[in-house]
């Protein structure tokens, strides 16, 4: 803000007295036009908001003694004629007209007999706080949902009831009992915030008189105790997306606590968990399954039935010679991705030996048994070990 639009401000006018109002009438005519005006009983209009901040500057200046007769001296010495303020040449400037900086007329008058005019001057131009309440972001809120395997995989949206705070419907977010109106905090001056000196610096800090909200409530509303807000309850819709990971969080934006003040709202935080499933594991983005096989698959090669998330089967095709463990992959069939595609479907092999055979079985076996006797399998993992053993 200018230097000229403070010695322009009428604080009168905008509070609608006259210059020789008594402190009563200043603080009456406050208290209407700052419960007609206040931000929580106007919210969403900026114009109110603006006019509550016009109020409370003016009587936090008119409702204080020593403040209102520096305001008065400097208005009675500007509107004097005194003195211009710079500016294009009007009326009655001509060329011969001298314009002046105001800041350098401030810094010659805050010595020697022009002292005391600096001082009001530098009251004036350099006060803290408003005396408005500034815009508070909402708090954010947590909540955890549990899921399916399936619908981690494929997402979800689906209802969350939540219990936050919200500005106390009793007293509209004053926090003031019904008929009274909060005052602007005399410690921070409506700010919210004073500054803490430390190691010749000074550091702002939330005021502790009000607790950062810029106004007192004298008469506190017995819901609320005078905080302003109040536990509500409602209703959230939350979209899971596809391809949620267990522990994961899930940021829903503006979904969290209402602001103050008309501040955003803060964000909703959703911890999954997800169950596991009884045949399907997940490795990143892609999906895992143990598939047992027969002996004669994995040896003379087959066509095998692998099943797929959420129901179906995909149908893999094994090799002749198929060691058991071995790995092969389904591509798009594992887990959706942000980009669109998918991953895969890692599908591990496992030779499943019959706890019992029957004696035609053990028959067939003893027979490729002895056809087979000339092949060891075990051959050259013997000859590596003895290979080490004498190496030593």
């Amino acid at each position: 803000m200018s230097q000229k639009d403070w010695i322009e401000k009428d604080y009168y006018k905008t509070l609608g007295v006259p210059k020789d109002a008594s402190a009563a009438d200043v603080k009456k005519a406050f208290r209407g036009l700052a419960k007609k005006l206040h931000p929580d009983s106007n919210e969403n209009d900026p114009k109110a908001e603006a006019r509550f901040k016009e109020v409370s500057e003016a009587y936090e200046v008119l409702s204080d003694e020593g403040k209102r007769k520096e305001y008065d001296e400097a208005r009675a010495l500007f509107g004097s004629g005194g003195f211009r303020m710079p500016g294009p040449a009007g009326p009655g400037q001509g060329p011969g007209a001298t314009s002046f900086d105001l800041s350098d007329l401030l810094g010659r008058m805050s010595s020697g007999a022009g002292g005391r005019a600096g001082d009001v001057f530098s009251g004036i131009f350099n006060r803290g706080g408003s005396g408005a309440r500034r815009p508070r972001r909402g708090a954010d809120v947590e909540s955890s949902v549990t899921l399916s395997f399936d619908e981690a995989l494929s997402g979800l949206t689906l209802p969350l009831r939540l219990t936050s705070e919200a500005p106390c419907t009793v007293c509209a977010g004053t926090g003031a009992k019904a008929g009274t109106v909060p005052r602007v905090c005399p410690t921070c001056e409506g700010a919210g915030q004073v500054n803490r000196n430390q190691g010749g610096f000074a550091f702002p800090e939330p005021c502790r008189a009000c607790r950062g909200r810029g106004l007192v409530v004298d008469d506190p509303c017995p819901t609320c105790t005078g905080s302003g807000r109040a536990p509500s309850t409602r209703t959230v819709q939350a979209r899971i997306p596809a391809g949620v990971r267990s522990g994961q969080k899930i940021r829903l934006r503006g979904k969290g606590a209402p602001g103050e003040n008309g501040g955003d709202p803060g964000d909703l935080l959703i911890a999954v968990t997800v169950s596991p499933h009884p045949v399907f594991g997940r490795d990143g983005d892609n999906l895992t399954v143990t598939v047992p096989v027969t002996f004669t698959e994995a040896a003379l090669g087959a066509d095998i039935a692998v099943p797929v998330p959420g129901g179906g089967t995909v149908t893999v095709r094994l090799a002749e010679g198929t060691a058991n463990g071995r790995v092969l992959r389904v591509r798009g069939k594992g887990v959706s991705r942000k980009d669109g595609t998918k991953g895969d479907l890692l599908v591990t092999v496992e030779v499943a030996v019959p706890a019992r055979l029957s004696s035609e079985a053990q028959a067939a076996l003893s027979s490729y048994a002895q056809a087979t006797a000339d092949h060891d399998p075990r051959a050259e993992l013997m000859a590596k070990a003895r290979q080490a053993g004498g190496a030593r």
